[in-house]
């Protein structure tokens, strides 16, 4: 669990209620479900239109990233390295061939498995980057359509203002519908700006700093790999990839 982004949002969203009775207003005030509707409903219809199945299929399924990452441990990737250099330096590459199936990542198998295959460092390292840039190609696109809809919300939050006051404009003669349609306008407003600055902007560079962590562990291993492959002593490989930890 990260807990950062829960005591980050939960501080956001309560920073603005507190501030909402201080003045004096009511929380109740700012739970408009027609405002949620047309800003939630149409900033998700316009993200779903500029993106594909694939790409929006993946954003969706990236926002669990943000509470529970996937495993950012450079120091345990270091030990696996550094342990598989101590075996391939000891028993040869072949050995390494029983420990690919124990291990969960399929990059990581692909990687271990082109090293057992006896593939030149320089052409392992080759199909491995490859593979790393299509990669990360692919998550940062279903990150941006959280950045995409940081774009969209206030809009479409200032479009539903406009229709508030249409709906009011149109009830003059009725002072008992106009309080509802002022604050349909004004809530909208709020809702876009509020999810855009609060929500989805910070969740979009929340996934790429999580994307980039990746791609550097992902570096690293490549690298670590390629000095097995070269035949370094395990010694310099690890002193080599704690660059990459920081």
């Amino acid at each position: 669990m990260d807990s950062i982004s829960l005591v980050g949002l939960t501080l956001a969203v309560s920073a603005i209620l507190v501030g909402q009775v201080l003045e004096g207003g009511h929380v109740g005030s700012l739970l408009q479900p027609t405002a949620f509707l047309i800003v939630i409903g149409g900033t998700l219809g316009a993200v779903m239109l500029q993106s594909s199945v694939r790409v929006f299929r993946t954003g969706m399924q990236m926002i669990r990233w943000v509470f529970m990452p996937p495993p950012l441990d450079y120091e345990s990737l270091i030990t696996d390295v550094v342990g598989w250099s101590n075996v391939a330096r000891k028993e040869g590459l072949l050995a390494l061939e029983s420990q690919i199936p124990s291990i969960e990542d399929p990059f990581i198998q692909k990687g271990l498995q082109l090293l057992v295959d006896g593939v030149e460092p320089e052409r392992l390292r080759e199909v491995l980057e490859v593979e790393i840039d299509t990669w990360e190609g692919q998550m940062k696109q279903g990150a941006k359509i959280w950045e995409a809809a940081g774009g969209y919300a206030p809009t479409i939050g200032i479009l539903g203002a406009v229709l508030g006051l249409i709906h009011v404009m149109e009830n003059l003669a009725d002072p008992s519908k106009l309080g509802a349609g002022i604050a349909v306008a004004f809530v909208a407003t709020i809702y876009g700006v509020g999810f855009a600055n609060l929500v989805f902007l910070p969740v979009a560079k929340k996934l790429l700093g999580v994307i980039g962590t990746l791609v550097s562990m992902r570096e690293m291993l490549v690298d670590g790999l390629v000095g097995i492959a070269n035949g370094d002593n395990p010694r310099i490989i690890e002193s080599r990839l704690k660059g990459y930890a920081g």
